[in-house]
């Protein structure tokens, strides 16, 4: 029996019981899923859309100064839901000077004067702090961070780029079309030394690959569930980004109550099920006595192994993925696998991190001490590092013993931080391996700067396998190949410290309260209005399968400069297309050019050869990319774009939905290609799509575009925009979010 089933069949629930039927769509309603969407609608229009207000919102200090600024320049004058505000990306504090620190000013001073919620920088990751603060059964969130994903609490919860959260600011909703459904259903019981990330490893690499659960809810249920905790459950929920789904929803239980009895929230438990006869697109059964330890290897965590098929064949295993690791890197830099077997065949990791939103739990800490308990992880190459979700967390650890059994075995703790999972801390040695319990090992994520030489590898590995591994000194070994004992603990939430620290100001705004701008916090730049027809300049070319966005804008070290719109921008593509900034640069140059009445000679030719009226054109520059916008929800990916002079991306498919509204909200049109047709240009060719404007307003999907290669050969390219709802025509033809609610707020006035 294989750990993980598929099946494409339409499902439903008789007697609690998953069977193949007829599909039946209106069966939907019956989910957990539907059932919550439909509370959460504040318009039903029948039209196929669903029209959502959030019970509250969360975001972390690389996006809630950008978001904030988006909002009070469209109107905002307080926050309408609870808005927390956590510090656990930038609260290192390690890279340009004060400007860190600046953001974290700027966010008390944004809590003070519009009624939000601030956590100091070390309080809490951002999503422990809205799983023990914020979620309910039944309540809907929306984060600025990928990874909002707290369907284990009784909360559908949703990743999406700034905008989308400058929107629930100014009383508007998030638009989506009605999504399918997918049931995962849960029997048996985990085997011991078996970790939530082995479950959630097997399951992204079964379902990410094709993309069987993309823009689709997750909705887990089946009798697998009880037999789960709490923090083994979250650690499953939490990954489900990673399989490009929508959102998850979970069945609740007396597990669940005993959470919300457990941080003092009983109030906010009720029992969530699907009703007989509910409905599924698609089903996943996930048998967790049949799991593995598993490992996900560079650059994806769906590059999924049980551990005793990389142990049986390393150099076969490896030689593979870093092939196609060095592909993607474009010769740049050499990464080496092989390096990491030993001469006796066995596998030697140079680093462990245990860390953030999904290995930083109490459980995953605390079964990590008991396999390390008196014994060493040496004084070789290898290290280890573990970092507590929150102070809570990080409070019981302590009170347990549990911190000083990992301290005494020579692991090093640490504070409340997501750095190691977006390249901000703990960066490995140029080619070592490091095995993390975090959620992502895309490329260069990591730390490392191809352009300087750099390269390191990211394995995803569960808790208790990264343990068990530095116990035998590095060597790569499961969890479930050692022996050892779970100490029964019983985990005692004390939050006396956010009571102290943390300001709760929902409810209360400050009008009076001044913002405190530190120099690095700028406004967005002003985002020009596209005339009719679109002139565009391919300024990046990428032919890889993915392009995820830390390759759009790199995560790490330039998190710093998140509210510096214009010094963020330096950064776009730099590590995966050096030339892009200036390539974009100078397109924006010709636009500008034009704008000021002069058509600009390098623009004369081309615009000549599409006989093109230089008064309905827009000039901007333009990336192609087969499936780009995998990974974060950092809207920073499309905006960065947009401050360079971008107007367009054009490829296959968009990877995820989140990057898709950002290049909206930025006034970027999301062109797409059919998928079988070929796009042999090259960076440096022009694309024009004439009467744009127009026919996205009126409903035009479908658009006639010519290509003007540098040979002078012009071509016929068909391109689409699809789906775009009634708002998001607009915002779009407007040149950006903050365009649109301008435009809308001169139209009350000359009313």
């Amino acid at each position: 029996m294989a750990m993980i089933e598929r099946s494409s069949s339409f499902m439903k629930l008789e007697n609690s019981t998953p069977v193949p039927s007829g599909k039946d769509p209106a069966s939907r309603e019956k989910t957990m899923a539907y059932q919550i969407l439909r509370a959460h609608e504040k318009q039903h229009k029948n039209d196929g859309l669903m029209r959502i207000g959030f019970d509250a919102m969360i975001s972390h200090d690389i996006t809630y100064v950008g978001i904030i600024q988006t909002a009070r320049a469209s109107g905002m004058t307080q926050f309408p839901i609870p808005y927390a505000l956590t510090n656990c990306h930038n609260s290192l504090c390690a890279v340009g000077g004060t400007i860190n620190e600046d953001d974290h000013a700027f966010g008390l001073s944004a809590a003070r004067r519009y009624g939000g919620i601030y956590v100091p920088a070390n309080q809490a990751v951002i999503h422990q702090f809205a799983r023990e603060k914020l979620a309910g059964c039944g309540k809907m969130i929306l984060g600025s961070d990928s990874h909002t994903r707290y369907g284990c609490y009784g909360t559908m919860a949703v990743g999406e780029g700034g905008g989308e959260l400058a929107k629930q600011l100014l009383h508007n909703t998030w638009d989506i079309e009605e999504p399918e459904v997918v049931l995962v259903w849960l029997d048996g019981k985990v085997p011991h030394g078996i970790g939530p990330h082995d479950v959630a490893i097997a399951l992204v690499g079964e379902t990410f690959p094709d993309g069987f659960v993309k823009n689709r809810i997750l909705e887990f249920a089946g009798p697998g569930v009880r037999n789960l905790s709490m923090d083994f459950r979250i650690g499953i929920d939490v990954m489900t980004t990673e399989t490009s789904c929508l959102s998850s929803i979970w069945i609740t239980d007396d597990t669940v109550k005993d959470y919300y009895d457990t941080i003092g929230r009983p109030e906010d438990f009720c029992v969530l099920s699907p009703q007989e006869g509910a409905g599924y697109d698609s089903m996943v059964t996930i048998h967790l006595d049949e799991m593995e330890s598993m490992i996900a290897l560079p650059f994806h965590p769906s590059k999924a192994y049980t551990i005793h098929e990389l142990q049986k064949d390393p150099e076969g295993i490896f030689r593979e993925i870093q092939e196609e690791c060095n592909a993607s890197l474009n010769g740049k830099v050499t990464m080496d696998l092989l390096r990491c077997i030993g001469q006796d065949g066995k596998i030697l990791c140079d680093q462990g991190i245990i860390a953030g939103c999904a290995g930083g739990m109490y459980e995953n800490i605390s079964e990590a001490a008991d396999i390390l308990r008196g014994k060493s992880i040496g004084n070789g190459y290898f290290d280890l590092s573990v970092y507590p979700s929150s102070t809570p967390i990080n409070l019981a650890v302590m009170k347990d013993g549990i911190a000083a059994d990992l301290t005494l075995a020579g692991a090093v703790m640490k504070p409340c931080f997501c750095g190691p999972c977006f390249g901000a801390g703990d960066t490995p040695a140029n080619n070592a391996l490091s095995i993390r319990h975090t959620t992502r090992n895309f490329a260069n994520r990591e730390g490392s700067k191809p352009g300087s030489g750099q390269i390191s590898a990211v394995a995803l590995m569960d808790a208790r396998s990264i343990a068990a591994t530095a116990a035998n000194g590095g060597i790569l070994t499961a969890a479930t190949d050692v022996e050892y004992e779970i100490t029964p603990r019983q985990y005692e939430y004390d939050d006396t410290v956010y009571q102290k620290r943390c300001y709760f100001g929902f409810g209360n705004p400050l009008p009076d309260e001044e913002l405190r701008l530190g120099p690095n916090i700028r406004d967005w730049p002003k985002m020009p209005k596209p005339k009719e027809d679109l002139l565009v300049r391919l300024c990046a070319v990428i032919h890889d399968e993915v392009t995820t966005t830390d390759e759009l804008i790199p995560s790490g070290e330039t998190s710093s400069y998140r509210s510096n719109p214009i010094a963020l921008s330096e950064f776009a593509l730099s590590r995966r297309v050096p030339d892009y900034v200036e390539r974009s640069k100078a397109v924006r140059g010709l636009e500008e050019t034009l704008e000021k009445g002069t058509v600009p000679e390098e623009a004369a030719a081309v615009l000549q050869a599409f006989e093109a009226d230089p008064g309905k054109v827009t000039i901007g520059s333009c990336v192609f990319s087969h499936k780009p916008g995998d990974g974060s929800a950092r809207e920073q990916a499309a905006s960065c774009q947009k401050v360079l002079g971008g107007f367009a991306n054009i490829c296959y498919e968009y990877a995820t939905k989140r990057y898709r509204s950002n290049c909206l909200n930025w006034g970027i049109v999301p062109f797409t290609m059919d998928k079988d047709a070929s796009f042999p240009y090259q960076a440096g060719d022009w694309v024009y799509i004439p009467g744009v404007i127009s026919g996205i307003l009126a409903g035009q999907e479908e658009f006639s575009a010519k290509v003007l290669s540098s040979d002078g050969t012009v071509r016929d390219l068909r391109l689409y925009v699809k789906g775009l709802s009634e708002e998001e025509k607009h915002i779009v033809t407007e040149g950006c979010l903050m365009n649109y609610y301008a435009a809308a707020a001169a139209s009350s006035d000359n009313k």
